[in-house]
């Protein structure tokens, strides 16, 4: 019998299609209708019957619910709204871009899925499919697709006992190299939505005015003096502002400034202490220079848990793949992903796969309208996830086994 890796070099020319069709066709938030569509086709071609429980949102089942256990496969398919720089042939002509990867994720999957389909027979239980809208958080909802997901019931009929997913990464990780880490694996996140209310006026006349841009520059330098000073040393989180708008000319004051960031942490307590602190600290500069704010924390998502014990079986299963050993992290990466959700409901292990490194001569990391993935590594993506699956439940199923005795 061939290998699950044989089986996925054999389909690498539809893993590429797949994923370069993905790619010239994003689509972002909850509103992924051209997506949704093509991923839907592919599994029905298999022969599997997806059903869309939240807008851009799919599931699909492989193997016999009542024969065992459930693993869950996950997929996130929703690109950023970035303008594509990078000149592929295959690039986006629209304003949006799967400049995270998560049209080789959503392609990986639709591979894994094929060679589980074709070893269906022998599986002992069944495996989930899930592929997620809006991981990105682009819509205007007040949460993202992993959580609308767990809502419409992605973790029940059959009940998910376990769930994995992987990451590709460029620039950071060294091309083929798959990593993850025990505990904490991605940083938790909170949008800090803040507008600062001033009293505006003539530029010339600063006395008479009560200055918006004067409170919102205070804000920012007290953000990071709270990583600086209230933070263990031996914690980590990160507050970042990506936005600071407010006015229209040189000389004229506005009464409002709107700044939005992001919180990252690693801890839970420490994104509630930095939380409070953050809406305390802002009001009290605020009312000390004559003014008011309005702080709001938007659409939040704890940290990514990978389960120890999961993570110490799917590491094994890795390795027996690949041959190669997995990169154990010494700490959790700094972006979020909100597979956490998930991760806090079922056991879950989280991993990344690098597209290479700074060193190797990969110039841009995701978030970049320059990024490229190398496909090269698609096949051992799509392989090792139908591995992972299928040797946890045959894992499951000799357990179940030797307690029968």
């Amino acid at each position: 019998m061939t290998s699950v890796l044989e089986e996925a070099k054999a389909l690498e020319g539809d893993i590429i299609a797949d994923r370069r069709w993905l790619h010239e066709h994003p689509e972002i938030g909850f509103d992924l209708p051209q997506t949704t569509a093509y991923v839907a086709e592919r599994l029905r071609e298999i022969g599997l019957e997806p059903e869309e429980i939240v807008p851009g949102g799919l599931v699909a089942t492989i193997g016999d619910p009542s024969a065992g256990r459930c693993f869950m496969l996950r997929a996130d398919m929703d690109a950023l709204p970035i303008k594509e720089e990078t000149g592929l042939p295959f690039a986006s002509p629209t304003d949006y871009m799967h400049a995270c990867g998560h049209d080789t994720h959503t392609a990986m999957l639709l591979g894994a899925a094929r060679i589980l389909k074709g070893r269906e027979a022998e599986l002992p239980g069944c495996v989930k499919l899930m592929f997620q809208p809006d991981e990105e958080g682009c819509a205007p909802d007040e949460i993202c697709g992993n959580e609308a997901m767990i809502n419409a019931g992605v973790l029940e009929n059959p009940h998910v006992d376990a769930a994995t997913a992987i990451h590709l990464m460029p620039f950071d990780y060294r091309l083929g190299e798959i990593a993850t880490r025990p505990g904490t694996g991605f940083s938790s996140i909170d949008d800090i939505d803040i507008v600062v209310h001033g009293k505006g006026g003539h530029g010339s006349r600063p006395h008479q005015l009560v200055d918006p841009f004067n409170i919102a520059c205070h804000i920012f330098f007290g953000a990071q003096n709270l990583i600086a000073r209230e933070l263990d040393p031996n914690d980590q989180a990160v507050i970042t502002f990506g936005a600071i708008n407010g006015g229209t000319a040189a000389n004229i004051v506005p009464d409002d400034v709107h700044l939005l960031g992001t919180l990252r942490t690693i801890d839970e307590g420490t994104r509630a202490h930095l939380k409070e602190r953050m809406e305390a600290m802002c009001r009290g500069i605020a009312e000390g220079f004559g003014g008011s704010v309005d702080v709001r924390f938007l659409r939040g998502v704890p940290s990514v848990y990978n389960d120890p014990d999961l993570t110490d079986e799917l590491i094994g299963y890795v390795e027996d793949l690949t041959g190669r050993p997995v990169t154990i992290l010494d700490k959790p990466i700094s972006g979020s992903d909100d597979m956490s959700v998930i991760s806090q409901a079922v056991p879950t292990t989280y991993f990344v796969m690098g597209t290479g490194s700074e060193d190797e001569g990969v110039r841009y990391p995701v978030h970049n309208s320059r990024v490229v993935f190398d496909e090269s590594v698609f096949v051992e993506g799509a392989a090792m996830t139908a591995t992972m699956a299928l040797r946890w439940l045959e894992a499951r199923a000799r357990d179940d086994k030797e307690n029968e005795r």
